[in-house]
């Protein structure tokens, strides 16, 4: 009796398992090689899917399981970065007592939406001590640029809060917030006599971004003083010219400039 051959079995090729990180990667890749397919730039693709061209590149020039399996290794650190300040605090308050289910259970109140398995590898990294350092929370530069110069009875307790903390650390921040705010209400309250005084205190010790600022308001120190003395702007002369420049690009290759000159004085 002739015994038949055995006949391999085609196994499916391994995939990563699909979660909301592998999906967004997979349909990022597949928005960015259309694009790219179509002849767009890499600048031209960052501005239609608002991204970083730097991340265009990456997209264009990697694999897609690369993609995938670096997605899916920083899945974790990314889900629980936010987080790890308060379970280090947590963590040096329990004298390194407090266990991983007692911790996961109180980080959910917060917005952690990650598994317990990353929160007991953390922990047994912080008992171990090879943990690596946390990062501080420091607030961007856009963000201590906005509180310095809202007016103080705009920002929350936390915001305020924040402030003082980043000015008590650096005090180049500390003299430019003031000044930003003398500045301020300068503007608001339109006390151009005190422009004169305010340039002078910028030159002598304030940053030196802002001493270049105060520099070039003293090469135009009388119009400046008006703008910030007087009622009156060209606020209604530019918003002339930008109505000229919107009919403009409307007829642009459509119409004789007789009509243009028509649109325009008419206010149509």
């Amino acid at each position: 009796m002739i015994v038949p051959e055995p006949v391999a079995m085609e196994l499916p090729v391994p995939e990563l398992p699909r979660t909301q990180i592998t999906e967004r990667t997979r349909h990022r890749f597949e928005d960015i090689h259309h694009l790219a397919e179509k002849g767009w730039t890499i600048n031209a693709i960052a501005r239609r899917l608002n991204l970083d061209s730097r991340t265009v590149r990456r997209f264009r020039d990697t694999d897609l399981d690369e993609l995938l399996a670096s997605a899916r290794d920083r899945r974790p650190n990314g889900v629980l970065d936010p987080f790890k300040a308060y379970l280090n605090a947590r963590f040096t308050e329990t004298q390194g007592q407090a266990s991983g289910t007692r911790l996961f259970q109180e980080i959910p109140e917060r917005g952690y939406r990650g598994s317990h398995q990353v929160v007991r590898k953390l922990l047994a990294a912080l008992r171990a001590g090879t943990a690596q350092p946390v990062r501080a929370d420091i607030p961007s530069p856009r963000k201590i640029t906005s509180w310095k110069t809202r007016p103080r009875e705009t920002l929350t307790e936390s915001q305020v809060k924040r402030l003082l903390e980043v000015r008590l650390v650096c005090p180049d921040i500390t003299r430019a917030c003031d000044l930003a705010r003398t500045f301020a209400d300068l503007v608001r309250r339109r006390r151009g006599y005190l422009l004169l005084e305010w340039i002078r205190q910028a030159e002598q010790d304030a940053p030196k971004r802002m001493q270049g600022f105060s520099g070039f308001l003293r090469r135009d120190l009388d119009a400046v003083t008006a703008g910030l003395t007087l009622p009156w702007s060209s606020g209604v002369i530019e918003g002339h010219v930008n109505r000229v420049k919107t009919l403009k690009r409307a007829m642009y290759g459509r119409a004789l400039f007789e009509f243009l000159r028509t649109r325009i004085l008419t206010r149509a």
